[in-house]
């Protein structure tokens, strides 16, 4: 049900059942999880998308057909799963990207969240409706406060609305908003854009700026400060300012591609 493919700097995972709205199934999860492990440890990817087969869904959110009920110890454990995705996409060195063709509810809109880059197309639909079923978006709490106030989340969950895009982008929770024709244009962009940063400045940023999340503002300007002097202690550093200081393309020490193919 999931597709992982590796294109240049790029990998790229696809929830892969359409027909049902791309639900975020036990088994789904657990593939989700296992390839962005598997991207993360390849040396040549600089970023992972994440998006659904077909033009209807991103992802509709878990499954809650026949069987819903049938084991909740087992259900609740797979949940666990969920939470290690969250944390391989957050502790990884890949900049990750949901490419959002369609409708993301529930889970769904939860993991378009939890990217680094989140680029929707203009005539989706999102939110987390799950209380309208009697239930809670209790993982997804993470993701959501990492990026809007705790009131927007709020309200959000309680009421279960769905909201547009826009809406979306005015809250802080996704990146762009786009038109259908333009969402793939936007995505290579962006890959091609990442594919030509200094890959160690991206890496150590990247967990720097993911740390920050749990530290006070004391804690945090101290953790920064080492983190600045760890890059520029990089090769990556010395190249880039000598690239600037003679007016030419920097050519970079750690592994890059030459951009997003295709």
């Amino acid at each position: 049900m999931v597709k992982f493919e590796i294109e240049g700097v790029r990998a790229k995972i696809t929830i892969d059942e359409p027909e049902r709205r791309n639900p975020l199934t036990a088994a789904t999860v657990s593939d989700l999880l296992r390839f962005t492990q598997e991207a993360n440890a390849e040396p040549e990817v600089r970023c992972i998308v994440y998006t659904g087969a077909g033009d209807r869904a991103f992802s509709a959110g878990g499954d809650l057909g026949a069987g819903f009920f049938d084991d909740p110890l087992g259900l609740h454990r797979s949940r666990g799963a969920i939470a290690d995705l969250f944390r391989a996409m957050w502790s990884g060195e890949k900049t990750t990207i949901a490419r959002v063709n369609g409708h993301a509810l529930a889970g769904g809109f939860g993991l378009a969240v939890a990217c680094d880059v989140t680029v929707c197309v203009e005539h989706a639909q999102l939110g987390m409706p799950e209380v309208g079923v009697g239930l809670w978006p209790m993982m997804i709490s993470v993701p959501l406060l990492r990026a809007a106030s705790p009131k927007v989340v709020y309200e959000l969950m309680a009421t279960g609305r769905t909201i547009t895009p826009h809406e979306a982008l005015q809250l802080g929770l996704i990146s762009r908003v786009v038109s259908r024709d333009d969402l793939d244009t936007t995505i290579a962009d962006i890959v091609g854009s990442l594919s030509q940063r200094s890959p160690a400045a991206t890496a150590l940023g990247r967990t720097a700026f993911n740390a920050l999340g749990g530290m006070d503002a004391d804690s945090a300007l101290d953790f920064l400060q080492n983190g600045l002097t760890a890059v520029t202690m990089t090769e990556d550093a010395r190249e880039g300012l000598a690239a600037f200081a003679e007016k030419r393309v920097p050519g970079w020490a750690s592994p890059s591609a030459e951009g997003e193919p295709g």
